[in-house]
């Protein structure tokens, strides 16, 4: 008989996870977000609550978002009053749009593949992040600020990647390794952030304190994960994809780390162009970091430098962290001259 130990050795991959390919899409309904305020307040027949308005308004000014894309519509809201309502019962309809739709979770699915592809040799993985804000956009309430909060950041956006073990030479491209990968729950943190599925559709509730709660944390999180590889001398000495949860949360991390401001560059810029896709914003600054890193000729796809740290938020509140190797950028010269 076979020692089961060589066969469970048979059964693993050789190397480490590697991100192999990244794919964006987004929804042709573009929002910009100087317009929103109108629009949000028009569609769900608010427009005679002036003073709530002009504070919403205010939210989306220092949101620091240009853009958002949308499944929805004018036109489309119009079907469906109970959705524009705050309180109606809207989940059979919400249900019946996302379900064709959407799924949940960025940071966890990379932690998942990572386990899949390096304990089964020769799979591929298949990771789609799918994000509609349908199932929680209601009207305005005066006594809800936090559920306009989430109404001025949310966006939708989808994303997908194709992770493995021992890449094909010549035919699959590596284009970042999963090294480390840490889930953290911040103590005592049950009543910061709270999504709820309820008969009007998933309600929001946050408050103020989610900003410090994340970053007085940043550090145990972050020396949890790095603790295979080893603490860096400097953490700006990485590259850094943190989820966009807000620009106040961005703010707090940057300052507490002493980060310099290009760090959350590719993160500041997804956050522009199309606010907060939830699960699929990480996805989307990973391919953006690829893109600026091809882009402006660097040696590595992390920006030049070869370690780099991922950070999901989410309720709980639980804190993803993924320590990442950047792999080095091999230009396809044949390819190259046939598209010049």
């Amino acid at each position: 008989m076979e020692n089961v130990e060589n066969i469970r050795q048979a059964q693993r991959a050789d190397g480490m996870a590697t991100i192999m390919a990244i794919g964006t899409a987004r929804p042709p309904n573009i929002i910009m977000q100087d317009d929103f305020a109108d629009f949000y307040f028009r569609v769900t027949n608010n427009e005679h609550k002036v003073e709530l308005k002009k504070k919403f308004a205010n939210i989306c000014k220092k949101s620091m978002i240009n853009k958002r894309y949308f499944y929805h519509n004018e036109e489309f809201l119009k079907k469906y009053p109970n959705i524009c309502s705050f309180s109606e019962p809207s989940l059979n309809d919400r249900q019946d749009i996302c379900v064709p739709e959407g799924c949940y979770a960025g940071g966890t699915v990379l932690r998942y593949a990572k386990d899949l592809a390096e304990n089964n040799r020769g799979a591929r993985v298949l990771i789609v992040c799918s994000e509609l804000t349908i199932i929680g956009f209601r009207g305005p309430n005066e006594n809800a600020i936090d559920s306009g909060i989430g109404n001025s950041l949310f966006g939708d956006g989808a994303a997908a990647l194709i992770v493995g073990s021992d890449p094909v030479i010549g035919i699959e491209k590596p284009i970042f390794e999963i090294v480390s990968v840490k889930q953290r729950i911040i103590p005592d943190s049950e009543e910061v952030i709270h999504l709820h599925l309820r008969e009007e559709g998933l309600t929001f509730h946050l408050t103020k304190d989610s900003p410090d709660m994340i970053a007085n944390n940043i550090e145990q999180c972050l020396a949890d994960a790095f603790a295979p590889v080893g603490l860096p001398s400097d953490w700006n000495s990485l590259f850094w994809i943190p989820h966009p949860g807000g620009r106040a949360i961005l703010d707090r991390v940057e300052e507490k780390l002493n980060l310099r401001p290009e760090k959350f560059g590719a993160t500041r810029r997804v956050l522009w162009d199309y606010g907060n896709m939830i699960s699929a914003c990480v996805l989307y600054i990973l391919d953006e970091m690829r893109k600026s890193s091809l882009a402006e000729g660097l040696a590595t796809t992390g920006e030049g430098f070869e370690w780099g740290v991922l950070l999901g938020f989410g309720p709980g509140m639980t804190v993803e962290t993924i320590v990442l190797h950047s792999v080095p950028i091999i230009i396809d010269k044949e390819a190259d001259s046939v598209q010049k």
